[in-house]
């Protein structure tokens, strides 16, 4: 049966992938949920971190600087949520606006490991290659959760065929992201991780069709660069 758009993924595996050179993305932050790992995000700043407003479940943490979900390597740190803060406008129903940003009880002791991403402020053009990571949903993987960070890359899909192939669901606060033909994506399991464009953080998994594994159709990611500015103000205000 069709899933409704609510039920539609909110996206959490590197379909199609491979495995991240080790500590390649300093950025990359996994969000828990008490001892379930629950989303990705990304580090922006010592103090904040950058997610998917969805990703709110209930009491989080968030990890950085690691690659192991299963491993203790010694370039993790371990860091308690001072503050959420979801975008007002946001609508979990439609996925609009589904960004939130996370301060850190204390700030990240940045090293080779554990560095921040700068924010895209201009928004990316289609044909843009693109880099999407994420622990996600693998089958042999305890709790479906894939062991190791995975990567892969992927092109900026025109906002025509984004609104072609999400008919009256997406607007220009998301971009969508695939290759054509699929088989390589974000998926179940990858939501509130980053999609990487020249060097900035372009892009927020947020949501997609079902199943992801087959389907043809691109993942719908937040579109950061239209929250540049609520961004830089709402930091700095708080």
């Amino acid at each position: 049966l069709k899933k409704t758009l609510f039920e539609m993924i909110q996206t959490d595996y590197v379909c199609g992938g491979h495995p991240c050179h080790p500590h390649a993305q300093p950025w990359q932050a996994a969000i828990f949920e008490r001892s379930k790992y629950n989303c990705g995000a990304t580090l922006i700043s010592s103090r904040w971190v950058l997610t998917a407003a969805h990703c709110l479940t209930g009491p989080i943490h968030v990890r950085l600087g690691d690659y192991n979900l299963y491993v203790r390597e010694g370039t993790e740190q371990y860091k308690a949520v001072a503050k959420s803060i979801i975008h007002p406008g946001y609508n979990c129903t439609a996925h609009d606006n589904d960004i939130m940003l996370l301060k850190l009880q204390t700030p990240a002791r940045l090293n080779r490991y554990v560095q921040p991403l700068g924010l895209a402020s201009r928004c990316a053009e289609p044909g843009e290659l693109c880099s999407v990571s994420g622990w996600g949903i693998a089958l042999n993987a305890p709790e479906n959760i894939s062991i190791v960070l995975y990567c892969t890359m992927i092109h900026i899909v025109s906002d025509e065929q984004c609104t072609a192939d999400f008919p009256r669901h997406v607007n220009e606060n998301m971009v969508c992201a695939g290759l054509k033909g699929g088989g390589t994506d974000s998926c179940e399991g990858d939501s509130g991780g980053p999609l990487v464009c020249n060097g900035k953080l372009q892009g927020i998994v947020s949501w997609g069709d079902v199943p992801c594994i087959s389907t043809m159709k691109p993942s719908v990611y937040t579109n950061v660069c239209k929250y540049y500015d609520w961004l830089l103000a709402t930091m700095w205000a708080n």
